[in-house]
């Protein structure tokens, strides 16, 4: 079967010139087909909110962080008072971080908590409950603009449009390994892409993540058969992510903050190691610079050890659960699929840690990317999915001058995004 391959570059100029405004408020929209297929969206890192519940067996850090016990559900991400609360952040920072069960070989909650997705089938749990971003326009890229784009041309949620949020704390694991909460995750959304075709007389999916939603949409895809994907998946679109993972965690890990909160909350993570380098795509080049040594993508145990993660099991742990993932969760899903994602914009391509204190700020060099993840990582997708003989249809669309997510808010990427989404519709 002949692949085909489409690489196109498109300049902003060229999509404003080309596009109507998709925007609610703003001028025409492109027509829509006239039966549209239904669209999962699985937006980005941190997007989905997380309720949870504290029992008896929790144990707090300090006297004022059991108070909730036994009160029910209470908002547990994203938490806009506790994050700017100093009195409150230890025990927000406590109840959010994962453990991982040796005996169980899996990782699960600190014991006492219990937790769930906020929303899921629909769009409504996206985003944030700061105040100052909500509902913005222009600041919003957890999907909401999107969300406000296809509702512009005929999506409705709940009735053609669904929403896939998830625990982001999370990442999928490669076959052998227990993952108790992620194969949940994949039920549930089997569940809810069966239910989608189901209320839309029996259409296939056009499914579409952004960032860390492209990859548990992919590990997704991975774990269902080829023949319940050709039937139940119209379409793959992938935004914001790469084949190779990128070199800004590396710095995140050394510093111990992160985008969730900083220390060993979010070193806590699965997700933690979901994007680091992977050798495929990085290879021997050094990435980590010191006066004592270089890291490649394949010293990274090395690494680990060297900025706190002391423990061997840490190490073991990520050559068998997170390498592994990392290298087999982009493959040919063998449904179409288009790839969407920026470049023009600084991305950290080495860290310069010249006397070896990962503690310390490093040198940056840059390269070309979306800001989070580099060009080669993206240019692997056009190898590791586009050069399948068994796929038979790959598109891949790079933007200049935007940015990881601006994807998701940036006026021309946006509307490049819904175009993709129609064309599907019509292919």
């Amino acid at each position: 079967m002949e692949v085909q391959l489409h690489r196109l570059l498109l300049p902003p100029l060229l999509l404003l010139l080309s596009w109507p405004f998709l925007l609610r408020d703003g001028g025409r929209s492109p027509a829509a087909p006239p039966d549209l297929h239904p669209v999962v969206l699985l937006p980005g890192h941190v997007c989905s909110q997380l309720g949870a519940r504290l029992a008896g067996a929790y144990e707090p850090p300090a006297p004022g962080c059991g108070a909730r016990k036994g009160e029910g559900w209470f908002r547990l991400w994203e938490n806009y008072t506790a994050l700017r609360d100093p009195a409150l952040a230890p025990c927000y920072a406590d109840q959010l971080r994962l453990v991982y069960d040796p005996a169980a070989r899996d990782y699960r909650n600190f014991p006492g908590v219990e937790t769930r997705v906020v929303s899921f089938g629909t769009t409504r749990g996206f985003g944030s409950d700061n105040p100052a971003i909500k509902w913005r326009r222009g600041r919003n890229d957890c999907m909401r603009m999107l969300v406000d784009a296809l509702e512009g041309v005929g999506y409705r949620d709940g009735e053609n449009m669904f929403g896939a949020p998830y625990d982001f704390r999370y990442a999928p694991a490669p076959p052998g390994q227990p993952n108790l909460h992620f194969s949940g995750f994949v039920s549930s959304l089997r569940r809810l892409v069966e239910r989608a075709s189901e209320r839309n007389r029996g259409r296939p999916v056009i499914l579409v993540g952004h960032s860390h939603g492209s990859i548990n949409a992919a590990a997704f895809l991975n774990q269902n058969t080829l023949r319940w994907r050709r039937r139940y998946i119209k379409h793959f679109v992938m935004t914001s992510m790469g084949a190779g993972g990128a070199v800004g965690p590396l710095k995140t890990l050394a510093s111990g903050t992160g985008d969730v909160l900083s220390g060993n909350t979010s070193r806590s993570f699965a997700s933690a190691f979901l994007t680091l380098p992977s050798p495929k795509v990085f290879g021997h080049a050094p990435l980590l610079i010191t006066r004592a040594r270089n890291y490649s993508a394949y010293d990274l145990p090395e690494f680990l050890a060297a900025i706190g993660f002391s423990d061997d099991e840490v190490a073991a742990r990520y050559r068998a659960r997170a390498l592994p993932a990392t290298l087999n969760v982009f493959r040919a899903p063998i449904v179409p699929m288009t790839c969407i994602n920026a470049i023009g914009a600084p991305t950290v391509e080495k860290l310069v840690y010249w006397d070896g204190d990962f503690s310390a700020e490093p040198e940056v060099v840059y390269g070309d990317g979306d800001g989070m993840i580099t060009l080669a990582s993206f240019l692997a997708l056009d190898t590791v999915i586009g050069g399948d003989p068994d796929q038979e249809y790959y598109k891949s669309v790079l933007i200049p001058n935007t940015t990881h997510s601006g994807i998701m808010k940036d006026g021309f990427a946006l509307q490049c995004v819904v175009t993709e989404i129609l064309e599907a519709n019509r292919r």
